[in-house]
């Protein structure tokens, strides 16, 4: 059997695009032909993160719906109400990045399981993910308490695992061109390639043999 072809998901666990393409990339991550790595950006942490004030809420909630026409990825009114609603937080994604890197360190095999989580608790329920708390209890939910414990008082492993990680992806958008995500990077060595993002949102026989052309 041919080894897994190893594919960099670029992505921010704020970004609705990323939700919108949630649903084929878990088909891709289940396939034993591929090998996705979870590549957290940064891309709405620290100088990325912004004020939820009433422009920026419209914009999203806008730019959600285009994103469900095209996916189906359900936004829900709890999302926009108390979500987008909500001018006393942050539009910041580096809450979720910590936990992910977290569950990276601790559960690596849970993971993807825990972006959908968290990509739920957020647009489906309503709760806001940015929250340390709401992240934590999500984590419990999932059965990784030592996990939500470790989210709740970072140690210095995991902060210099998350500055890391950042600063990996970022180096990957840099060298491939990315101004955005999600993007998915395919490949080894000097042949890895980009694959543009739309592949994300047409079928998953498409995306494959993109995939295993590039």
């Amino acid at each position: 059997m041919s080894a897994p072809i190893p594919i960099t998901y670029l992505f921010d666990p704020l970004c609705g695009w990323c939700y919108g393409a949630a649903a084929l990339l878990e088909q891709l991550v289940a396939r034993p032909d591929f090998a996705v790595e979870l590549a957290p950006t940064g891309l709405f942490a620290g100088e990325g993160a912004r004020p939820m004030d009433d422009g920026f809420a419209a914009y999203a909630w806008s730019n959600d719906q285009r994103i469900s026409r095209l996916s189906g990825q359900p936004f829900s009114e709890a999302y926009r109400r108390d979500v987008l609603g909500d001018r006393t937080r942050l539009f910041d994604s580096g809450p979720t990045t910590l936990a992910l890197t977290a569950v990276a360190l601790m559960a690596p095999d849970r993971e993807f399981a825990a972006l959908k989580a968290f990509q739920l608790v957020r647009y489906v329920e309503g709760r806001d993910s940015t929250d340390i708390s709401v992240l934590s209890d999500v984590l419990r939910t999932m059965n990784l308490p030592e996990v939500a414990a470790r989210l709740a008082s970072p140690d210095t492993a995991l902060i210099i695992a998350y500055r890391a990680r950042l600063e990996a992806a970022r180096a990957e958008m840099r060298r491939f061109g990315v101004n955005g995500v999600p993007a998915l990077i395919v490949g080894t060595g000097h042949d890895r390639r980009l694959m543009q993002a739309s592949a994300l949102f047409g079928s998953l026989d498409v995306l494959v043999d993109g995939l295993k052309a590039a």
